[in-house]
């Protein structure tokens, strides 16, 4: 059967044209909620830092400036002072691959509060 060879020669190259897009999509998609979630540890640890300098009594200004430096690139820090506790908020929006428009970007939000330190 000489010709039963031939007919099979081109089914791998077929199944890996097949097969390639979806590993790619499955690829994008993986990368893309990594950057969630990276983006989201990222908010939390700038929200908690914020609350931590926001409880000694640092400055609002210096907390925004301070809580922006450990957030993701254009988040945007809250500073909400009370009578016992403060509050910081980080929110940002991540998630955007080189490839725009090819995945949405997810809005991320985290709270930090943090007793206020006796002066």
């Amino acid at each position: 059967m000489p010709g039963a060879r031939g007919a099979e020669a081109g089914s791998v190259t077929a199944e890996t044209a097949v097969l390639l897009p979806g590993l790619v999509v499955v690829l994008v998609l993986l990368l893309w909620a990594v950057q969630a979630v990276v983006g989201q540890l990222r908010c939390i640890d700038a929200a908690r830092l914020g609350a931590r300098a926001a409880a000694r009594g640092d400055q609002p200004a210096s907390v925004v400036a301070l809580a922006r430096r450990a957030a993701p690139s254009g988040a945007v820090v809250t500073v909400t002072p009370g009578d016992a506790f403060v509050v910081v908020t980080v929110r940002a929006h991540v998630g955007a691959l080189p490839v725009s428009g090819a995945v949405p970007r997810v809005a991320v939000v985290a709270t930090a509060s943090a007793p206020r330190e006796p002066e």
